[in-house]
């Protein structure tokens, strides 16, 4: 994937690339992997793309992105088998090209080298990842907004998540 001539492309939404991803890759943007075949119709051509080399989590959307170009007419096709969980585990940090954290859809929000817990955390609002960074922002209130959702399109989100940790807050202090 170190060649030249390998388009490395991140098969990811967009929130989960923020946290972390490989030297060199491109970031499709998208919000769902349902967005990845516009992004290949848009920016990736058979006949000047060559070899395409693609990662994901833990490898079933590179398979999914592998089998659709192959049908597009992309002659060389690569993904990172087990993804890139498989890849931090094994690869030594020292000879890593993986810059970050890996977003994983668990508890843990977010993993590194090792898999070993990372340090991002789910906004309690709209649900984003937020890395240590986000949560120093201006527009970080603790349990009720970050800066990706501190606009005024997300007023009613950020009231709901708002009554939501007040009745926690009063479920914790009856010991419910």
């Amino acid at each position: 994937i170190a060649g030249e001539d390998v388009i490395l492309v991140d098969t990811r939404n967009d929130y989960e690339v923020a946290l972390g991803t490989f030297e060199g890759a491109r970031d499709p943007k998208t919000k769902n992997f349902t967005e990845f075949k516009d992004y290949v119709s848009a920016n990736l051509d058979p006949a000047r793309h060559k070899k395409v080399a693609m990662f994901c989590t833990g490898g079933i959307r590179c398979e999914k992105a592998s089998a659709y170009m192959l049908a597009r007419g992309f002659e060389e096709v690569y993904h990172l088998k087990g993804g890139i969980l498989k890849y931090l585990e094994t690869v030594p940090e020292e000879q890593s090209k993986w810059n970050g954290e890996c977003f994983v859809f668990d508890e843990r929000v977010s993993v590194g080298h090792g898999l070993v817990e990372g340090e991002a955390e789910l906004c309690r609002c709209c649900r984003t990842p937020l890395t240590p960074t986000d949560r120093l922002h201006p527009d970080f209130v603790e349990n009720e907004q970050c800066p990706h959702c501190a606009g005024p399109e997300f007023a009613e989100t950020r009231r709901a998540a708002r009554e939501r940790n007040r009745q926690m807050q009063l479920a914790a202090q009856r010991g419910l």
